[in-house]
């Protein structure tokens, strides 16, 4: 296994600025002679956030992979393959380093460094939230140049650590990390929907309570975590599911959790947040 070496200063490009991708981006502007991002067909809210953490924008994709050494894709989980395919097109006469970091299945990143060859691609997972300060997000990173990016990470707010397994170790734990995460709390809003549906909620509610556990306070945490973010979990948990179906287990966990996640998103939040005396959101 060879490592590359990039420029003392590299470009690095960040696909996209969302929240997560400002905190990866700026994490990594001390040692990048640019952090860059394409401003074509981004939100005002995308620009906006760039614009404050003082990424240069370029004008499209093309442009962004024509400058940058390496190439680091956060974006919902469902647009990861196309992201990584738009940029392999673009690509074609040059061999940047890409990193996807997105909450994708062993197979999905497996078949993203087919694109870019295993030389060229790095399996990343990203666990805690944007990391604005050292001590609560865990980057894990697999492939042969991850050492290459863990040092890019070094005294940033994310803690770095290079697996020993090959493309698709570092998703296939990430999917375990979000099977415990987000799919088991969502058993809690399919309990409480069948309760409502039997007309039984309020006798639901006081036989939990009297086993030590507060449905109310269970759905709120639930929402707190989800608001906003329900419909970009959709696609996490089917990837989830894709990786525990590629290993001989049942799926049905994480597939059920992305059906919930889809009736949060598609709900009235109001309606659903007066129905269990929540505080509002997603739920």
């Amino acid at each position: 296994m060879s490592q590359i070496v990039l420029p003392s200063r590299p470009v690095i490009g960040i696909l996209h600025p969302g929240v997560m991708g400002a905190s990866v981006g700026s994490a990594l502007k001390p040692v990048a002679g640019a952090v860059i991002w394409a401003a074509a067909g981004r939100s005002v809210t995308t620009s906006k956030r760039a614009e404050i953490a003082d990424f240069v924008g370029v004008p499209d994709l093309a442009e962004l992979v024509r400058r940058a050494d390496l190439i680091i894709s956060v974006c919902p989980p469902d647009a990861a393959r196309s992201v990584a395919e738009q940029v392999a097109e673009a690509a074609r006469d040059r061999r940047p380093l890409y990193v996807d970091a997105n909450a994708v299945s062993p197979a999905t990143v497996a078949g993203i460094g087919d694109l870019f060859g295993a030389d060229r691609t790095v399996d990343a997972a990203i666990i805690g939230p944007p990391a604005w300060e050292p001590g609560h997000t865990v980057l894990w990173l697999a492939g042969e140049q991850a050492p290459v990016v863990a040092a890019l990470f070094d005294g940033s707010p994310f803690t770095a650590r290079v697996l020993d397994g090959e493309i698709g170790s570092a998703s296939g734990l990430k999917a375990c990390f979000a099977a415990q995460s987000k799919a088991l709390p969502t058993i809690w809003l399919a309990i409480a929907e069948a309760a409502r549906a039997y007309g039984v909620q309020d006798e639901l509610r006081d036989e939990l309570a009297r086993t030590g556990k507060d449905l109310t306070a269970l759905l709120q945490q639930l929402d707190d975590r989800a608001a906003g973010k329900a419909w970009r979990w959709v696609g996490e948990m089917e990837e989830a599911a894709d990786a525990f179906a590629a290993v001989g287990l049942p799926d049905g966990f994480s597939r059920a959790a992305a059906q919930m996640y889809q009736r949060m998103a598609d709900a009235d939040p109001v309606d659903l947040a007066n129905s269990w005396g929540l505080r509002g959101g997603a739920v």
